[in-house]
């Protein structure tokens, strides 16, 4: 169940209790979006909640967390009857929710996403899990929450790059689904990165359109065994863009360049139309998000470690790509594409510059 309602955040006690019953309530969040939020959201739930913080960024992504987390929970004598409310952008809610799918076997979690990457991707089908230092999301479980409780008002406090970056996962909803919403998206981008564009109509209709292209692909195939894979256009490069960069890059500016390198490797292998990464390059451009591989991250290293990704079949990688805006190559198998590693590392010089914009 997804809720999208502005100021739904101030009584996100009463909403919760009534998705996910429980005896106790574990909120986990970052600091600094607990300070913002999560400590008058403790409020809300009363007595029978405790708050529990990790430090911001995605390096705080780890087993060391997922363990102290649930070390700290089993000291507060927290059973089988608890249920975990996530509040944070997307390395919350997959911390918090991994926490949710192991303690004690699996208990409930409710997400309540602060970020635009979190609403409209990260919340949204049951993935959780840690990263480890061979890559992103190695370790984890699918975990399906109770909820979804989205307050588009949070946007406000979101810092403008943070915002970009969650615009990406919306271009990459109209890539690999739905041409109409593509088009929406790019024309509504100035309305969008304007002052108070991030709690204004065009920003719910965003959410809502991209809630559900997700929702569709995810009810189709939920443990990613097909057609889900097609959700993973850009990351394949992206997730290793990210890593190497040492997170400085987020993730959604690692996604923009992984975009643009996946649609031109799909133009190169004879897959896509013609013109599909120049559409590709213009919508993150308008986004005013990166789109070539910085030169300070070596092609040939950033193909190395795709070998490590989830996606990686008998030495081969599989990468999700278009055949144009709104559809996805790869029906036949099974939509993931295994691509030779020096095709890949072509497209990725053929992207490279000095540095990103």
């Amino acid at each position: 169940m997804v809720t999208i309602e502005p100021g739904l955040i101030k009584d996100l006690g009463a909403r919760a209790s009534r998705v996910a019953t429980a005896h106790r309530y574990a909120i986990i969040s970052d600091e600094h979006v607990a300070a913002l939020y999560a400590e008058r959201a403790r409020a809300s739930f009363g007595a029978t909640s405790v708050l529990f913080t990790v430090p911001a960024g995605e390096r705080e992504k780890t087993r060391e967390n997922w363990a102290r987390l649930t070390d700290e929970m089993l000291a507060q004598g927290f059973g089988r009857d608890s249920a975990i409310i996530a509040i944070g952008g997307g390395v919350v809610g997959d911390l918090a929710g991994f926490v949710a799918a192991t303690y004690m076997r699996g208990i409930p979690f409710v997400q309540v996403p602060t970020t635009l990457v979190a609403m409209i991707d990260a919340s949204i089908g049951g993935k959780t899990g840690v990263d480890t230092p061979a890559g992103k999301n190695l370790v984890g479980a699918f975990h399906q929450p109770a909820a979804v409780l989205i307050d588009p008002g949070v946007l406000e406090t979101l810092p403008p790059r943070e915002l970009r970056a969650g615009l990406a996962e919306a271009i990459k909803h109209g890539v690999i689904a739905d041409a109409g919403y593509f088009d929406r998206t790019v024309t509504a981008l100035p309305a969008l990165l304007a002052p108070r564009g991030s709690t204004s109509d065009a920003m719910r209709s965003l959410i809502e359109g991209s809630i559900a292209i997700k929702q569709t692909i995810v009810t189709q195939d939920p443990r990613e065994r097909g057609l889900r894979k097609i959700l993973n256009f850009g990351h394949t490069l992206g997730h290793a863009v990210e890593a190497l960069s040492g997170y400085a890059l987020l993730h959604g500016e690692a996604v923009a360049i992984g975009m643009a390198v996946e649609s031109r490797l799909a133009e190169r292998l004879g897959l896509a139309e013609p013109g599909t990464a120049d559409r590709v390059r213009m919508a993150l451009s308008c986004a005013t998000l990166p789109y070539h591989v910085p030169s300070s991250l070596d092609a040939e290293q950033l193909i190395a470690l795709t070998q490590t990704d989830k996606k990686a079949r008998r030495s081969r990688v599989e990468y999700a790509l278009p055949s144009a805006i709104g559809r996805m190559a790869g029906a036949e198998t099974d939509w993931g594409i295994a691509v030779d590693d020096a095709d890949a590392l072509s497209a990725a010089r053929n992207m490279a510059v000095d540095s990103v914009r």
